[in-house]
């Protein structure tokens, strides 16, 4: 597989370069604390997520400004800026809708772009996110998030000891291969300056978007590992609180980046799948009563799937949540999903729709 690289000029003259990879609807990966679109693109921490995305999605990705291929500039590096970056590459990628991938910083980035414009973002997931930065969630936080960005400082480029960059390369990934860890450890040396990553760093302990999770319409998925270091899992449970209908999914990792080894790694495939309605061949009960196929029917999961026989049926929101032993939130994020990959704006249509390619045959 391979990736495409172009770039875009920002309103304040800053050149950024983002990539795309694979075919399918159009997922946008925001950028996090630090990027380089070639080196990342074939990194044994990132590889797999890439290639899990693009498999299914035309996966379009971007280095924040002052890192990776992206220019390596000292000014306006703060989150409203990195707001208004995401915007230009959406607009020079031609995406009208399309959902959103918030990693970690990213994810705050994803949350306030979700809020403006919701008339854009058709899913957003968030992994190991974040809705406050360091330096507001309370003193001891603030004074460790300060003592990161000044370890950054003295201890990383090209003349310092591996000490320094190995720390966090053990934070992020603690249960990272030896494979992995000099690849980390390579990524702080080459994707941006010490200085530069520190004041990135910074930029980000100052996001606050508490205000904005009550904003965010799309569908949304959170996922965040359990031991995580490097963003507090409560982190996670707040986004999810904070936006209406979203599911929390709680991985069984310390990994703040998961690695393809895992298993967490496939609990997120399954979960992020579901919710993004990946391709996957529905499970039948006899032959008899399996549906005939239809090109229509091949983009839904097994789930929406589902869901849509009982809705053909005539069976309401919280009758096919009880059915199903889901919440009617849930219920009606799947129905969005469904609406959105069917073409059709209403249940009266979605009903038709279902009965002229064969789907409930039965009443529920």
């Amino acid at each position: 597989m391979q990736q495409t690289i172009r770039f875009v000029t920002t309103g304040d003259g800053v050149k950024l370069a983002y990539a795309a990879s694979g075919e399918g609807p159009p997922l946008l990966k925001t950028a996090n604390w630090l990027n380089h679109l070639e080196f990342d693109w074939q990194s044994p921490v990132w590889g797999h997520w890439f290639t899990q995305f693009s498999a299914f999605n035309r996966l379009y990705r971007y280095d924040i400004r002052g890192s990776g291929l992206s220019d390596w500039v000292d000014s306006n590096l703060d989150f409203a800026q990195q707001v208004a970056d995401l915007e230009c590459v959406a607009d020079a990628a031609g995406l009208d809708r399309f959902a959103l991938l918030g990693i970690s910083q990213g994810a705050s980035v994803a949350i306030e772009f979700a809020a403006r414009h919701p008339e854009r973002v058709t899913h957003l997931v968030i992994h190991g996110g974040f809705s406050r930065g360091w330096a507001k969630r309370g003193p001891d936080s603030d004074r460790a998030g300060r003592a990161w960005a000044e370890l950054v400082r003295v201890g990383w480029g090209v003349n310092s000891t591996a000490a320094y960059r190995r720390l966090f390369a053990e934070l992020f990934i603690p249960h990272a291969t030896e494979d992995q860890t000099s690849w980390f450890e390579e990524m702080q040396r080459r994707t941006t300056t010490p200085e530069l990553a520190a004041r990135i760093m910074e930029a980000a302990g100052q996001i606050d978007v508490s205000d904005r999770l009550s904003a965010v319409k799309a569908p949304t998925l959170v996922l965040h590992p359990r031991g995580d270091a490097v963003v507090p899992f409560d982190q996670g449970r707040r986004i999810a609180a904070g936006i209406a209908g979203a599911s929390f999914v709680e991985l069984d990792s310390e990994n703040h980046l998961l690695v393809e080894s895992e298993p967490a790694w496939n609990r997120f495939k399954e979960e992020v799948g579901e919710f993004l309605g990946w391709r996957r061949e529905a499970p039948r009960r006899r032959a008899s009563d399996a549906p005939g196929e239809s090109d229509d029917l091949a983009m839904l999961t097994a789930r929406e799937r589902e869901i849509l026989d009982l809705v053909a049926s005539g069976a309401t929101n919280q009758e096919i949540a009880d059915r199903l032993f889901i919440s009617e939130k849930t219920v009606r994020n799947h129905l969005t999903a469904i609406f959105d990959k069917i073409g059709v704006s209403s249940r009266s249509q979605a009903i038709v729709f279902a009965r002229d390619r064969g789907l409930a045959g039965r009443p529920h």
